[in-house]
């Protein structure tokens, strides 16, 4: 049982309770009083009492019902002879049945003043603590629990003096704290604690009293000195003090608001009625207020009509009816949306392909349709046509795009994130019958606009999710359909608004998780990324700039030299965009900032070579062309998410019986490639003048190295065949060249996507010479002629014109042997 301080008076009481044996009087424990048994008086072996939920400490008087066989059996046992036990805590309070494992090595010796036999068979006793004691040796568990014990040594306290007395003294301010902060606590508490004089009792009896867990009272009656029991008991009382501080503020604050509220209601009745009395704007004032501002609105006739039924069937609410303030809210959105009410376009397509060049570098096939819709808008003066869809990798620049549209139209510019959408109601709006029902996204963010004709951009288009609630790329079908969104009905307005005049333009990572049918009703202009030399641009026209203004610097306090914004983009950062050169520029910035803040001397030039002592090691290796004298070995081109690469091809031959292995995690379409390019290669083997019976004899071996990293795509067949061609034939591949493109069965050479950024990668891998398709023409002559300066593209149709460019014509220097076994012989005799 676990008594708090508003017990201890209690406790001091039961002390004058007569023993019904010896008929005598117990005196009232005090700090004079306390009672301590001799050494010489503990016995041999002490009978010792589990009790669950409390410690006994020395000097404490304690009622404990007994309700357990063998600690009946101990007490009345007891009760009889010396009256004297051990008192020890368990550890685990479920345990019915403890043993030496279940209980604590520390307790306390007790004396039973009294014992009461209850009229359910319970026993209660009442006990007095003595001595402190350690368990030495469990002697016994049945009848009852029996050890043999030693008496703990208490480091005495009168060493330090005032430290004790200040000690003591803050214990009983803590105490009286307690006292005044639990109103369940009797004042007359106060009053026998200050009696309290010995301050090793002082602590056993608050220890006793102190509301903790059974654990930390052990950890208090296992202290020997007591200065330091008392500095542990202070710091949970000051702990019990903050709980006790903070209920009584949460509940102070509780009745503070239901006062409040109060207040609030007769507050409002008193408003209500001078109101009335003085004849201030009330319900009628409020309606009439509200027909004024319509008689301005330049809204359809529809419209007018539904804003009248809405303030007559207003006008015939009680304005306590909960109703009413949601009619109110209702007509105030009407009021406010911009209906009719569109900004001055600015069609000064020069002035708008300015600002596109200005705020985007590169990106040329972009800005271009972006201005032939702008023109066709000027001359039609019609928004409908297709929804812009911007698609491409993160960092490109998509939604940049879109504000630029709006700076150079001069409209005001919406950004509606659409990412984690699942509810249609974000975009439909909520019927108004629904609780907390509220307009949908669109609807909401043109009342913020203040115009009917806003540029808004649905950013991450691709993100739209869809549960049970709806799907809401279905609900954007309306939205973007340029047949129907003159007639677009929210489900909060309730009447038909014409988003035919909003430009939208929305931006996408990916368009496999597009629906179709949105898909449909967009037209996707592709942002394929910028090429290093773009990056190169953008990072000293843009990027750089505008983090020296970020961190505090000026144009002179920090400069880059020639290579320095290549070296961050070819060995720190991988990607289409520019977002984490971005954040590398301003790593290396950041770094300026704080030399120059602390006043210490710092090149105002950072070199190629400071990269890596800023920055640490290089996070990306760029692949370098190996110039391999082997054949088999061909350097093909391949487009990746984050720009152009090469990558090498490797064919061995083995001897074995024409088994063929790929490696390098290919993925199912360089796998198919492969099975082409060996297929095509052994019905014309006689072209290269390789004996058909070769490949019965070798085990052919195709890898691509880096073979963590996974490949597939259609763009690498000829490589493949020109390295098997080159392995079987044991002619070398031309130095410094490159290829890509796929073939048929037939021969034919198929074009390939990615051009730009392949003929770039080979470019920055000192490349001289590269194989296309004739139909990728189209594709070169795309690319600024500055880009491909110092590459020789050769233009083919079929695989017998790759060999022919590809393999050297020099003399073999190892032909492989024919091995010609006795049935060949044989059958060649014959």
């Amino acid at each position: 049982m676990n008594y708090t301080l508003k017990n201890f008076l209690h406790n001091l009481l039961l002390s004058n309770i007569a023993d019904e044996e010896e008929d005598d009087m117990i005196p009232i424990i005090t700090a004079d009083a306390e009672e301590q048994i001799a050494a010489e008086d503990v016995p041999d072996e002490l009978p010792l009492l589990a009790v669950r939920n409390t410690v006994l400490f020395p000097g404490v008087v304690l009622p404990i019902t007994v309700s357990r066989k063998k600690s009946v059996r101990l007490v009345r046992k007891a009760h009889k002879g010396n009256k004297i036990i051990g008192v020890v805590a368990q550890k685990n309070i479920n345990s019915d049945d403890p043993t030496a494992e279940d209980i604590y090595e520390i307790g306390t010796i007790a004396k039973i003043l009294k014992m009461l036999v209850l009229p359910d068979g319970n026993t209660t006793i009442i006990i007095q603590g003595q001595n402190r004691f350690k368990v030495e040796e469990v002697t016994q568990e049945d009848p009852y629990l029996a050890a043999k014990v030693s008496l703990c040594k208490e480091t005495p306290m009168d060493k330090k003096v005032k430290e004790v007395k200040a000690l003591v003294q803050s214990l009983k301010d803590a105490a009286a704290k307690v006292m005044k902060l639990n109103p369940e606590i009797p004042q007359e508490a106060q009053v026998a604690l200050d009696n309290i004089d010995s301050p090793s009792f002082l602590m056993h009896f608050l220890s006793s009293n102190l509301n903790v867990e059974v654990a930390q009272k052990q950890q208090l009656l296992e202290v020997n000195d007591g200065t330091e029991r008392g500095t542990m008991l202070l710091q949970l009382m000051l702990r019990e003090i903050q709980l006790l501080e903070l209920k009584q503020e949460i509940h102070t604050k509780v009745h503070t608001d239901i006062d409040q509220q109060q207040r609030d209601y007769f507050l409002r009745q008193q408003i209500k009625v001078l109101q009335d009395e003085l004849g201030q704007e009330g319900p009628d004032q409020e309606i009439e207020r509200f027909r004024e501002r319509a008689a301005k609105k330049k809204w359809p006739e529809a419209v007018a009509k539904h804003f009248k039924k809405e303030i007559e069937k207003l006008a015939r609410l009680n304005s306590q009816a909960a109703e009413y303030p949601l009619s109110v809210n209702y007509l105030e959105f009407l009021l406010d949306l911009p209906w009719n009410e569109y900004t001055k376009d600015n069609f000064n397509l020069n002035r708008t392909k300015k600002i596109l060049d200005a705020d985007h570098y590169g990106l040329e096939k972009v800005k271009e349709r972006i201005l032939e819709y702008l023109a066709v808008l000027k001359l039609k003066n019609d928004m409908k046509a297709p929804i812009l869809c911007l698609y491409g990798p993160p960092g490109v620049g998509k939604t940049s795009l879109g504000r630029s549209v709006a700076k150079a139209l001069g409209r005001t510019y919406v950004r509606m994130s659409l990412g984690g959408v699942r509810d249609e109601a974000e975009i439909r709006g909520h019927r108004r019958t629904y609780v907390g029902a509220m307009p949908g996204k669109i609807i909401s963010q043109i009342k913020k606009t203040g115009s009917s004709n806003p540029v808004i951009i649905l950013d991450e288009i691709d993100k739209l999710a869809s549960d049970f609630r709806g799907d809401p790329s279905s609900a954007l079908l309306e939205v973007l359909d340029p047949e129907q969104n003159h007639t677009f009905m929210d489900n909060y307005l309730d009447v038909e608004y014409d988003l035919s005049k909003v430009l939208f333009i929305a931006t996408a990572n990916s368009l496999e998780t597009i629906q179709p049918a949105l898909r449909d009703r967009m037209e996707i202009i592709e942002l394929t990324g910028y090429t290093i030399e773009e990056k190169m641009e953008i990072a000293k026209r843009h990027l750089l700039p505008k983090q020296i203004a970020d961190h505090g610097l000026l144009d002179e306090d920090v400069k880059l030299a020639k290579g320095t914004i290549q070296k961050l983009i070819e060995d720190y950062t991988r990607e289409s965009g520019v977002r984490n050169l971005e954040r590398k520029l301003g790593q290396l910035i950041r770094n300026t900032a704080k030399l120059k803040a602390m006043d210490k001397e710092y090149a105002k030039t950072i070199k190629p070579e400071d990269v890596v002592k800023i920055m640490g090691s290089e996070i990306f290796d760029k692949e370098i062309y190996q110039d391999i004298d082997t054949a088999g070995v061909v350097t093909g081109l391949a487009w990746t998410s984050v720009g152009g690469d090469i990558l090498f091809i490797e064919s061995l031959l083995s001897k074995g019986k024409g088994k063929l292995t790929l490696s390098g995690q290919l993925g199912d379409v360089m796998k198919e490639s492969a099975m082409t390019a060996i297929t095509y290669l052994k019905a014309h083997a006689e072209l290269l003048d390789i004996d058909y019976r070769l490949f019965d004899q070798y085990d052919l071996h195709i890898h691509f190295p880096e073979g963590a990293v996974p490949k597939d795509g259609p763009s690498a067949g000829i490589a493949i065949f020109t390295s098997i061609a080159s392995v079987f034939t044991q002619r070398k591949v031309k130095s410094r060249l490159a290829m890509t493109g796929e073939i048929t069965l037939r021969g034919k050479v198929l074009p390939v996507g990615g051009i730009k950024e392949k003929i770039l990668a080979a470019k920055r891998a000192g490349i001289t010479d590269v194989i296309l398709c004739q139909k990728n023409r189209k594709d070169i002559n795309e690319i600024p002629a500055h880009y491909i300066k110092g590459i020789q593209i050769h233009f083919v149709d079929r695989v017998d014109e790759v060999v022919q460019i590809a393999l050297l014509k020099d003399q073999v220097k190892n032909p492989l042997k024919l091995v010609v076994t006795e049935d060949a012989k044989a059958a060649i005799t014959e």
